[in-house]
């Protein structure tokens, strides 16, 4: 019986041994996943290599991004804002000496057409006045008259000094017109009344600035560094009236 014991006893203390192993084994290979775990957590060269191009920049962390989208925005509106109120618009009520021009090719040609401007926008702002026009309308063609006949008594003295006749009505082009304007009344009449008037001074803005460059004339250098300024404002308004009424 007891011969027989030992091999038995032999065995379950094999068994048991190879129990404890097992166990020191797994506990081992739980420690080196653990390690590995932590190593690939903190390990910078893992982490490096798995990050997007230029996501080390501070401008790229999650905590600057938000700081870095706001500045790039405020540029934007910068930028904007410095477009929208970068100087003035020099299309609107100013003039093209390049665009289309009354006939000027000397100085007496120019007083010529400067004389019929006059009366082109005398005699149309009578017409509307007579006709009934009101608001913008008659404003506009009270300050027309006005002025106009300050230049056009301006302009006859320089015109007697160089023995230049100047007209005292419309031109042809404004005297045909005529007839049709005289048939509009009301809204309809004032709203051709001033578009006429924008496009009469744009024309009229253009005439001076082109022949102010060709002419050597000291009185007619003079004459049209007074009057283009009222000659542009009066563009202005008619272009304000004019989009209002639209």
């Amino acid at each position: 019986m007891k011969r027989s014991l030992f091999p038995l006893l032999a065995t379950g203390l094999l068994v048991l041994a190879s129990c404890g192993d097992n166990k020191s084994a797994t506990a081992e290979n739980g420690n080196a996943s653990d390690n590995t775990m932590t190593s690939s957590a903190t390990g910078g060269d893992t982490v490096s290599a798995t990050m997007p191009a230029g996501a080390e920049k501070p401008e790229n962390q999650p905590e600057n991004a938000g700081t870095a989208q706001g500045n790039a925005g405020n540029g934007a509106m910068r930028n904007t804002d410095t477009g929208a109120m970068g100087g003035p618009d020099n299309a609107a009520g100013m003039g093209d000496p390049n665009g289309p021009t009354a006939p000027h090719k000397d100085d007496k040609e120019f007083m010529m057409s400067a004389a019929h401007s006059d009366q082109n926008e005398i005699q149309q702002s009578k017409l509307a006045l007579a006709k009934g026009v009101t608001g913008m309308a008659k404003e506009m063609a009270n300050k027309m008259i006005a002025d106009h006949s300050k230049s056009t008594a301006d302009l006859k003295k320089i015109a007697a000094k160089k023995g230049v006749t100047l007209p005292t009505d419309m031109d042809a082009e404004h005297k045909a017109l005529a007839p049709a304007m005289e048939k509009l009344s009301g809204a309809e009449l004032e709203q051709k009344y001033l578009a006429q008037m924008q496009a009469d001074h744009q024309k009229t803005a253009n005439t001076m600035m082109a022949h102010q460059k060709m002419t050597n004339d000291a009185d007619l250098q003079g004459f049209i560094t007074k009057t283009l300024p009222v000659v542009q404002q009066h563009l202005m308004m008619a272009q304000q009236h004019s989009n209002m009424k639209m």
